[in-house]
């Protein structure tokens, strides 16, 4: 057997692999050999008879815990020791560390993960925890109002509930203390400045074009959790993502580039198992795809190939995820990932692709964009940039090459919005403002129709620009 994350071999003895020891015992547990070196050989061990005296001995008195040490024989009648160590319920220190198998490696623990570590081994989640600092009035009533709709039409708590005053509706949820404190979940989710206690709880969007390098645009939506999905779904919508435009009949039809239901499911995903003593929670918008970071590691008992399959539900935020359970926004069976991919493959789109990255998790998922995109992407070099074109016909002015592609893309899609324009062209709002002022002073396009339900009409003068 080969070292895992379960197995270390180690020569010979030394009080140092206490360490080891604390490490398999606040993790899944393991097994350390003494006496097989790297290369698996067994090279056995001298004074078996006094190490298997003062192992067990040392391992009581340092760590305080019990853990069989068996003295095993190879078909060489070479001496070697085995050390079971078991996973324990509570956590365990050597000299003050606090040390964490991971992989086939060792780490002290500190700081916010040692914070998240004795947590878990408590029974408790970050959120579940008292806010000394906040008090009744931090919370806004708006957003008890909102989740109290939510829940009650989602039929996952009692009609008698609507108007209940904030105090109980807090107490209902558990997410006061026994003498009447905030906990941290009470913030997060209907606190009128939840950035005011916790630097993490924002939502980072950027808009990129080929690279991370070329950022275009970016918002940050803040506020509390339990609205903040509607918030970013709704900048998406405005700015960030397409809607092709088809009807149904009479009915306009304007759906998302990628399927709602999956991509709130995503965003839902993130707010849940967010790490909030961390940083934001990211989203990069590129021209062909989109990724989305929160920080905070899988559970142990969760791996990224057992995340698509069936599973248990193991919320890192166990107290969030019970309101936005009763919201109706999740479910509470570990569905969220298969009922994501399902979204995806009803829309024909490739499946997204999820992996653990910095600390957190990361899913990276492709865009759909609409024919218009087509009718650009290959107009790159139709012209030199800056060159004259038609001076008779036009005066003498020149266009950038930025600027026609814009009028290519009127062309091909006389509905095409501002929004749709920086999406498809990479370029930023005021490099299309710009361009729109330049092609309504020399007469390239008029306004036909209401500002709201007309088009953009390009005239034979700036048809002439891109012929």
């Amino acid at each position: 057997m080969s070292e895992s994350q379960n197995i270390e071999y180690k020569e010979s003895w030394r009080d140092e692999y206490l360490k080891w020891i604390c490490g398999f015992a606040n993790a899944q547990g393991g097994r350390i050999y003494i006496g097989i070196n790297d290369k698996q050989e067994i090279v056995g061990v001298a004074d078996s008879k006094r190490l298997m005296e003062d192992i067990p001995n040392k391992i009581v008195n340092y760590l305080g815990i019990v853990a069989d040490v068996n003295l095993l024989h190879s078909n060489e009648d070479k001496e070697f020791i085995e050390i079971v160590v078991e996973p324990s319920n509570v956590p365990i220190a050597y000299h003050g560390q606090y040390h964490y198998r991971s992989g086939s490696t060792k780490q002290e623990m500190k700081g916010t993960a040692l914070q998240q570590f004795i947590l878990k081994k408590m029974g408790r989640s970050w959120d579940d925890t008292t806010n000394d600092s906040a008090k009744l009035d931090d919370i806004d009533r708006n957003a008890i109002d909102y989740f109290l709709r939510k829940a009650i039409n989602a039929q996952r708590i009692a009609p008698s509930l609507n108007g209940e005053d904030t105090h109980n509706v807090l107490h209902n949820l558990r997410l006061l203390s026994e003498d009447g404190h905030l906990k941290n979940a009470a913030i997060l989710l209907f606190g009128k400045e939840p950035l005011r206690f916790f630097p993490g709880v924002e939502f980072h969007i950027g808009r990129f074009g080929m690279n991370e390098a070329d950022l275009i645009f970016q918002d940050v939506v803040e506020g509390n959790i339990l609205q903040m999905a509607d918030k970013v779904v709704a900048l998406l919508r405005s700015k960030y993502l397409i809607s092709p435009i088809h009807y149904e009949g009479m009915q306009r039809i304007e759906p998302l580039e990628i399927p709602e239901d999956a991509l709130r499911e995503m965003i839902y995903n993130s707010l849940v198992h967010k790490l909030y003593v961390g940083v934001p929670i990211q989203m990069w918008v590129f021209n062909d795809h989109i990724e989305l970071w929160n920080e905070g590691k899988l559970p142990d008992a969760i791996t990224i190939d057992t995340l698509v399959e069936k599973h248990s539900s193991h919320p890192r935020n166990q107290l969030v995820a019970s309101v936005f359970y009763k919201a109706g926004f999740i479910e509470s069976w570990g569905r969220g990932i298969r009922k994501i991919n399902e979204a995806f493959d009803k829309a024909g789109l490739e499946r997204p692709v999820f992996k653990e990255s910095e600390g957190g998790l990361l899913v990276t998922f492709g865009r759909n964009y609409p024919t218009m995109k087509d009718a650009v992407s290959n107009i790159q070099s139709d012209d030199g940039i800056n060159d004259g074109i038609n001076d008779g016909i036009n005066d003498g002015i020149n266009f950038t090459q930025t600027e026609k592609l814009i009028l290519k893309a009127i062309n091909a899609n006389k509905n095409i919005t501002y929004v749709d324009l920086m999406n498809d062209l990479s370029i930023s709002e005021a490099t299309v403002t710009r361009a729109f002022r330049n092609f309504k002073t020399n007469g390239l396009i008029i306004r036909q129709g209401a500002n709201k339900k007309g088009y953009w009409q390009i005239t034979e003068k700036g048809k002439n620009v891109i012929s």
